[in-house]
């Protein structure tokens, strides 16, 4: 087997494992809108509001990338009695799996980071928060929940992002309860004094905080070598795991192997998060029996996924599966995806400028008119979405011989046609929850329907988008095919 084989295999072995996160969370909020106006009242931008989304930050984030690997995580934070707090809850709720141990704390601010951008440009971050530590009541309630669920994790994650949580007392005592477990312990660490995590099996600083943290030369490898050596005789840590942005990721061990992993991202767009995936990453690939080694290969391929992506993102087991195996994540099989990823990939390529169009059916033996059909969607948009019904929904739909072809064969045949990007399969016997997620810009089916009559239309329309009615061919469709092949006719 070889090594990108033995990683890919790894990552099927990341399904179910038990990691604990405990940490600061907050709440990222994302404010789009146009501007085409300068304010009368100052030199700014006037934003027209047009969308709002929210979604788990900071440790809420590693929880996040935890779900998409298909972990099982604990999660241990506190939130104030506020309408942010209480959001927290839904959102930590709507993920299935997450055994949360939020703890409330009257009084406290929630922290919220908000993002307001303008034709996929930022143009202001506003935050509210409470930096000072939590009260002593919420600090014992924080280490009750941690130690309820640590006996069920493989590995805890600390996730330190300086807003009260984890404070020296607490981490020593978290980190001395992991030891007496036996349970490895991640961190990733804030400020300047790393002796506070004292015990820890890895820290993951990034350059700029190796060099904060040892006021040592981080620029050449060996630099950054001497620096984590530093942190690992100085401060009681066994290993360090540098995040070195474009040169990749260093892992020094304290017994003194070294691993210099290149850079894996093909191009990078925004790297929002992009520790939080790493850590991530890290913690489930040792819970799941990986070596530190391997762990941190694996770690540095998500984080060469998530940095191509659009704001606090995700990676996905599927997409380092399709990473390991090929280098154009956009090649062959690779095209096939889950909604999920498909709503990323869309982003990604939305964030581009790229105008995105979708189109679906059941694609049971292509034919002409299938083929006609997608190349002219594939010229009214720069990336083509196709939604491809699943086998139970074409039995619904077509009766009980249909399909002809399995989804995994009709998904495969669609995905080799060069004007398909994507292929999405749907279990519903419509598209509108898929259309609804994707939100494409165009959206296009044959000229058999009307703009009215087109699932979805309605929707694509009130967003500003168009729908696309393309021409068919004549006498060309699965079920003339079958009805002449079952009659001995020539094709």
């Amino acid at each position: 087997m070889t090594e990108l084989s033995a990683l890919a295999d790894r990552v099927d072995r990341l399904q179910g494992v038990s990691v604990l996160c405990v940490g600061d969370v907050m709440l990222d909020r994302f404010v789009y809108g146009s501007v085409d106006r300068i304010s009368p009242e100052a030199p700014i931008p006037v934003l027209r509001i047009e969308r709002e989304t929210a979604m788990l930050g900071g440790a809420g984030n590693v929880v996040r990338n935890l779900v998409a690997l298909g972990a099982r995580p604990g999660f241990v934070a506190a939130v104030g009695d506020d309408p942010a707090g209480a959001e927290i809850g839904r959102l930590v709720a709507a993920h299935a799996g997450i055994d949360a141990g939020l703890v409330v704390e009257a009084g406290r601010q929630t922290t919220i980071k908000t993002r307001f951008f303008a034709s996929n440009q930022q143009l202001l971050r506003g935050d509210r928060e409470s930096r000072g530590a939590v009260g002593a009541a919420t600090g014992a309630a924080l280490l009750d929940a941690a130690a309820a669920r640590l006996g069920r994790a493989g590995v805890m994650v600390l996730s330190d992002y300086g807003k009260g949580v984890l404070t020296a007392e607490a981490v020593a005592a978290l980190i001395a309860r992991a030891a007496a477990a036996g349970t490895p312990v991640v961190v990733d660490p804030k400020g300047n004094d790393y002796s506070v995590y004292r015990g820890a099996t890895v820290v993951t600083p990034n350059r700029k905080e190796l060099h904060e943290a040892t006021g040592l030369a981080v620029d050449s490898d060996d630099e950054v070598v001497a620096a984590a050596r530093r942190l690992i005789e100085t401060c009681g840590i066994h290993t360090v795991l540098v995040t070195r942005s474009q040169d990749g990721m260093t892992l020094v061990e304290g017994g003194g192997a070294v691993h210099h992993l290149p850079a894996e991202a093909r191009e990078v767009f925004d790297v929002s998060g992009a520790g939080d995936t790493v850590v991530a990453t890290l913690a489930a690939a040792l819970a799941s029996g990986a070596g530190l080694p391997e762990a941190a290969r694996l770690a540095n391929v998500a984080a060469g996924i998530v940095v191509a992506k659009v704001g606090t993102a995700v990676a996905y087991a599927d997409e380092l599966v399709s990473a390991l195996h090929h280098d154009d994540l956009t090649a062959g099989d690779t095209k096939i995806v889950p909604p999920a990823v498909a709503a990323d990939r869309v982003a990604r390529w939305r964030a581009k400028g790229l105008k995105v169009g979708f189109t679906n059916g059941c694609f049971d033996l292509l034919h002409p008119g299938h083929v006609a059909i997608l190349t002219q969607a594939r010229a009214a948009c720069d990336r083509l979405v196709v939604g491809l019904n699943s086998d139970a929904s074409v039995q619904r739909l077509k009766g009980p011989t249909r399909p002809v072809q399995s989804e995994a064969a009709r998904a495969t045949v669609l995905s080799s046609l060069a004007p398909v990007d994507l292929v999405v399969i749907f279990g519903e016997d419509t598209p509108l929850a898929l259309i609804e997620t994707l939100r494409p810009d165009v959206l296009v089916k044959g000229a058999d329907y009307t703009v009215a009559t087109v699932v979805g239309a309605e929707q694509v329309l009130g967003w500003g988008g168009r729908v696309v009615l393309a021409d068919l061919i004549e006498g060309q469709s699965t079920t003339n095919t079958i009805r002449r092949m079952k009659a001995g006719e020539p094709e």
